[in-house]
């Protein structure tokens, strides 16, 4: 082995290694399947540490399963059809998709897409993770297309999926209606305005933070119980600028305490202005174009956004003596998560999948999947209690997959792609037929939206369910027994939609729960404690720069640092706390190269003579394993992790190899059963080491087992390897207790020379040791060879007298004398 451990060229290898053997694949894995429907990463540039982080958790675990015995499938997927591609695409090439053609837009998507996934794929083998790259799939290819628009037939056909004129969630900024998923609270400044309003000749007072709306106010609400406006019931008030009439209504949603307990119904300012709209049949009047502009009709508001249009209205309102009042104010308010800006409601003909009808039958799914960490399930649980509109799944876009349906002008009927036929456009190819209703009519016209992007995302089990059985035809009908899937890792800020979506989509279609377990990372957190991604532009450094800064093995060490759920600071410091370690075992497995090179014991034999030391070392190695192996059942791999670095550091190297180095060195001082045995369990521990480590130093490991043990084991990766081959359960209980005192006596000898600043080269004329226990004493003197080469003692005694510790020179050299219980 050389002095060095040269990571460049042990990564290059052993990937190399992986991909012509197939290491991977899981037909060269065969066991009980462990299917894990991996997040497919947004193709919208470069992908940043936290990335690495939580896809990295996800291999540890592939990898903990693979050895443990299972056939783990693990694909991987590119989710590259939704929003953020259009916006990379865009700023990329400096155009706007709205300004194209629709086929030319999406073409440049397709290619830029396409170089992309090459650079993400290059970055993910570059750090080592156990994919089977074979099993690939983009949310846009046309595998994909056909699983998405046979889905949107299907739960069309089983009543789950309706289109209506409906206010729905609009962001003006990105031209596209939004799922309230895809919302998030800011808080922004603004001012409450307080407006008079006409009724007959009294003036009644509005407060508002919208009064850019009123072009769109349709009625005045009060209380029923609020004595103040009792008398307004069945009256009508004229709104100002507009010189219009509404009705005034009373219902109980109104707060009277807020404001003057005299409200405004706007088309639409918020849920509730919605939920007045239905209750009530009131009617619609539009004020916001699709371009976020305000219409035409709005008079001296037209062509004006939002916040233009506030401050006009407001000083015609002024100018014209009916703004009384206008408080500065600060107010949360809803943002698109993607551009940050407000939202707005608007009416348009839209598909919906109903959600809101099966609140009680997802929350008690949420009950048949284990969620780790289990505190997770709550979040869940909040969402959907809290969801108040159904799925808006249409988009106005360019870039996506779009619905295989036609609609008929004259009678409004839907018509639907023939499932053989897909994946199809129908913007690019003519209805097959006429209308059953309106024959002879040519009046059937192209669905022009797009998916949400997430309806395809919900379907990642069904999609890798294709690639497992090798047939796409009719992944529904063929869901079971692939599914449930074994495992769903994600990231918490998308329970409330892939999760959520994924287990809604499951039930529609079969009736299952979509995995059996779901696995929750935490982010990485930038100085500033905010989460770190690619819209935010605050990742420290890029994954290429630190892998060329730093072995992967060393940033996988890292990302196994982090607890379940919770977020973390990037932290270089614990990179390199994972450097120390990889030369920690490069050097421990250099030291004992020389004594296993070309040695092929049977491991399953254990040596008659073990001796303390080895007994003990084996069964501390199988209480690591029982520890190891309890933590990764429940997902905490850095528990499990820890586990393994207190026996290596602690037991393995601080102890052990000190002890048999001259048993190693010098094997003429001590009988061949003495040497065989420890030769046996140094070989053996040593390969336990190197399958505990290689989930989390994959390519470390597989270097040492190359090296040392692939010659003798005869398995071409150590990655293949079954913990149950070699990870036995050994129990020494007596050995453990001889173990504990030799410990003890090394333990002190060392002290003392510290104290006496002595190098613990030093070497002692007589070592007395005092000890009250026979048996446990001739059990040293069993051990004497191993503890004069340790503690440098040219001669041993012992004694039942109790004595203190202590260390004198008499003569030229050292004699010691320390007690032990």
């Amino acid at each position: 082995m050389d002095k060095k451990y040269e990571h460049l060229q042990a990564e290059a290898q052993a990937q190399e290694l992986w991909h012509t053997q197939n290491t991977y694949s899981a037909d060269n894995n065969p066991g009980p399947l462990y299917s894990i429907d991996t997040p497919p990463p947004t193709v919208s540039g470069a992908l940043h540490i936290g990335h690495v982080f939580s896809y990295t958790q996800t291999d540890i675990i592939a990898r903990y399963k693979r050895m443990n015995g299972f056939s783990v499938f693990y694909p991987f997927g590119f989710d590259d059809n939704g929003l953020p591609t259009e916006r990379f695409v865009e700023k990329k090439h400096n155009v706007y998709a709205h300004g194209m053609a629709r086929s030319e837009f999406i073409n440049l998507c397709l290619q830029e897409t396409a170089q992309v996934e090459k650079h993400f794929e290059a970055l993910w083998q570059r750090l080592g993770f156990s994919i089977d790259w074979s099993l690939s799939y983009s949310t846009i290819d046309a595998r994909t297309r056909k699983i998405s628009q046979q889905s949107f037939i299907e739960l069309y056909k089983k009543g789950f999926i309706y289109r209506k004129d409906e206010p729905a969630l609009y962001c003006t900024t990105c031209r596209t209606t939004v799922a309230q998923a895809e919302l998030e609270d800011a808080e922004k400044p603004s001012t409450f305005n307080d407006i008079v309003f006409m009724c007959d000749e009294e003036k009644l007072v509005i407060g508002t933070t919208r009064p850019e709306l009123l072009p769109s106010c349709v009625a005045l609400l009060y209380h029923p119980e609020d004595t103040r406006y009792q008398h307004l019931k069945n009256k009508t008030a004229t709104v100002p600028l507009f010189n219009y009439q509404v009705p005034v209504l009373e219902d109980t949603d109104v707060d009277p305490a807020k404001g003057t307990g005299l409200v405004m119904c706007c088309t639409f300012g918020d849920k509730t202005d919605i939920l007045w709209y239905k209750k009530f049949n009131l009617p619609y009047r539009q004020s916001i174009g699709l371009d976020g502009k305000w219409v035409e009709s709005t008079g001296p508001l037209a062509g004006l956004r939002v916040a233009a249009a506030r401050e006009k209205v407001l000083e015609v309102l002024e100018q014209t003596g009916l703004l009384l009042a206008k408080k500065p104010i600060k107010h949360n308010v809803n943002i698109h998560e993607r551009c940050k800006r407000e939202i707005e409601y608007l009416i348009l003909k839209q598909w919906f999948l109903k959600v809101l009808a099966y609140k009680q039958e997802f929350l008690a799914l949420a009950e048949e999947i284990k969620w780790y960490p289990t505190f997770m399930k709550s979040r869940y649980k909040n969402w959907v209690e809290n969801i108040s509109w159904d799925w808006c799944l249409s988009r106005q876009r360019f870039y996506g997959i779009p619905f295989p349906a036609w609609h008929c002008t004259n009678c409004n009927e839907t018509l639907l792609a023939d499932p053989k036929d897909l994946p199809i456009d129908p913007q690019e190819t003519p209805y097959p037929g006429t209308c059953s209703n309106c024959p002879g009519e040519n009046s059937i016209v192209p669905d022009t939206d797009v998916m949400d992007t997430w309806n395809t995302s919900s379907l990642t089990p069904y999609i890798v369910a294709g690639l497992y059985n090798k047939n796409s035809d009719n992944v529904f009908a063929q869901a079971e027994p692939f599914m449930p899937m074994s495992m769903r890792p994600q990231a918490h800020d998308i329970i409330r939609t892939w999760a959520f979506y994924t287990i809604v989509k499951s039930w529609m279609h079969n009736k299952l729960i979509p995995w059996y377990t779901i696995v929750i990372s935490g982010h990485v957190l930038s100085t500033e404690k905010e989460k770190i991604s690619k819209s935010q532009g605050n990742s420290p450094l890029a994954p290429e720069t630190l892998l060329n800064t730093y072995p992967a093995d060393a940033l996988r060490y890292w990302t196994a640092s982090g607890t379940l759920g919770h977020d973390m600071a990037f932290s270089e410091s614990q990179i390199s706390i994972g450097q120390k370690l990889l030369i920690k075992l490069w050097n421990a497995f250099r030291f004992a190269q020389p004594y296993l090179e070309g040695y092929t014991p049977d491991t399953n034999q254990v040596p008659t003579h073990l001796g303390p030391v080895n007994s003990w070392l084996l069964q501390n190695s199988s209480t690591c394993f029982t520890s190891y192996n309890h933590y990764f059942e429940l997902n905490e791999f850095s528990l499990a992790l820890a586990a393994v670095e207190k026996f290596f550091w602690n037991d393995f190297c601080d102890n052990y190899l000190e002890i048999i180095k001259d048993q190693l060195m010098n094997p003429a001082n001590y009988t061949a059963q003495e040497v065989e045995a420890t030769r046996w369990t140094l070989y053996t521990v040593g390969l336990r080491i190197l399958q505990l480590y290689a989930p989390f130093v994959p390519h470390v490991t597989e270097t040492l087992y190359g090296l040392i043990y692939k010659a003798t084991v005869g398995t071409p990766s150590l990655h293949q390897t079954r913990f149950t081959r070699f990870q036995k359960l050994y129990v020494f209980e007596q050995s453990t207790t001889v173990m504990e005192a030799i410990l003890t006596i090394i333990s002190q000898v060392r002290r003392l020379k510290t104290e006496q600043q002595l190098s613990l080269k030093t070497e002692l004329a007589t070592l007395a040791i005092h000890v009250q226990d026979p048996v446990l004493a001739q059990a040293l003197k069993g051990q004497e060879a191993l503890l004069k080469a340790v503690t440098k003692a040219h001669e041993i005694t012992y004694s039942s007298q109790a004595a203190s510790s202590k260390l004198t020179a008499l003569d030229e050299l050292w004699h010691g004398e320390i007690t032990i219980s």
